[in-house]
């Protein structure tokens, strides 16, 4: 069993991931932390119990950087993957030179999720096996294990494009309707409810009925983590 840290601030985003973990199998979530203050102490007090840290990049009280350079300077070798709505090209570089395993980055689908978690228990897999003095062959198929295979598909009819405008319109204005959302990024209602079950099913949004008007009610979605 691959043992777990979770490092975010949002309460959701933690809650979602726990969620997405106890759906992959090999994985266990064994403690959490709100701050980069926490995860350091955590990792370098209590860095034997865990195998994997899926870090959060932005926090109140530090970065995930900042978290890196701490317990990367006092030996803690713990593996990392960053999760993260930063976009920066020299954040990623920076975090790769401290060895993170892989950068995810929001929004994400759980497809996408598992397929890099995944590829992670994969590596491990194979760094078991390849002890001693692996071969070429085996070293490259160790670093291949952490290499995308290529992009999850969408079902049919959705577009990565479209999908994440609609995840950000309700992350930065939800709770909303379809109805509402297809105002505003100017599409029909039916495309807009297909996307926004499409993020329903992934448990990126979270679905309930708006009552108050006449007829039947309508349902409203709202953004269930961080998006940052």
């Amino acid at each position: 069993m691959i043992r777990v840290l979770l490092v975010d601030d949002d309460a959701l985003t933690l809650e979602l991931h726990r969620d997405y973990l106890t759906r992959i199998e090999g994985f266990d979530a064994v403690a959490e932390c709100t701050g980069a203050r926490a995860a350091i102490d955590a990792i370098i007090d209590r860095g034997d119990e865990f195998d994997l840290v899926l870090l959060d990049v932005t926090m109140p009280d530090g970065t995930g950087l900042d978290v890196l350079r701490q317990v990367r300077a006092r030996g803690a070798a713990v593996d990392v993957i960053a999760i993260t709505g930063v976009r920066d090209a020299d954040i990623v570089r920076q975090m790769v030179s401290l060895g993170v395993a892989q950068y995810l980055v929001k929004p994400f689908t759980f497809a996408v999720f598992r397929e890099r978690l995944e590829q992670y228990g994969e590596f491990r897999r194979r760094a078991s096996e390849a002890a001693g003095a692996p071969t070429q062959a085996e070293i490259d198929a160790l670093l291949g294990a952490l290499r995308p295979a290529g992009p999850v598909a969408l079902p049919k009819g959705l577009s990565p494009e479209t999908l994440a405008r609609i995840s950000d319109e309700v992350r930065e204005r939800g709770p909303i309707s379809a109805a509402e959302a297809a105002e505003r990024l100017g599409m029909s209602r039916v495309a807009a409810r297909r996307y926004l079950e499409h993020l329903a099913t992934e448990g990126r949004v979270h679905r309930t009925a708006r009552y108050g008007t006449r007829g039947r009610p309508e349902s409203e979605y709202a953004w269930t983590r961080s998006g940052r």
